[in-house]
């Protein structure tokens, strides 16, 4: 199996290959509805899309292994509206699990989408997993998401120094996550 690959911004040809190592990386997760490829095909049909943002890991031959996908969403507090990006999904193909794709995924979406001048992300994942990457739980900042979750599990990370500062509210996601 060969371990090395790039991160490179996913391409319209990447299409069909992204849905199967989506579809295969969630198979066997019983904490979901399994439609995460579904997800990413409607977000890339909204507003909400941003191509500099939805990346995949590929090998040296060309075999896509991984994909990440920001996107935005709101947080919402009153009158007060802040631009968020969600992380859905984070997708690494099982049998190259565990090698360090996905954390180089998510670092090199994070730099990308500070570059773009985004400052926070939020996302609903493993509380295990994710912290190392920088995320709290969003609780701890007066964010909340609009569905039952443990809240170990509703994460929020900065991409820019202070970026939490002074943000609070409801995470308001775009139509295509059918929320």
């Amino acid at each position: 199996m060969n371990d090395v690959f790039v991160i490179r911004q996913e391409k319209a040809t990447d299409f069909s290959q992204v849905a199967e190592v989506i579809e295969l990386a969630f198979r066997n997760m019983e904490e979901n509805d399994h439609t995460e490829h579904f997800l990413v095909e409607r977000l890339r049909e909204s507003d909400a899309y941003i191509p500099d943002l939805s990346l995949v890991a590929e090998t040296t031959e060309g075999q896509i292994v991984g994909h990440i996908m920001l996107s935005k969403v709101k947080v919402q507090d009153g009158e007060k509206v802040f631009t968020a990006l969600a992380v859905a999904p984070l997708s690494v193909l099982p049998e190259y699990q565990r090698m360090g794709i996905g954390g180089k995924l998510i670092r090199e979406a994070h730099r990308r989408a500070s570059e773009l001048g985004y400052a926070v992300t939020v996302l609903l994942g493993h509380k295990d997993y994710y912290p190392r990457f920088g995320y709290k739980k969003a609780s701890l900042f007066g964010i909340r998401f609009p569905f039952e979750a443990p809240d170990d599990y509703c994460m929020v990370a900065e991409l820019k120094k202070n970026g939490l500062e002074d943000l609070r509210g409801m995470v308001c996601y775009p139509d295509a996550f059918g929320l």
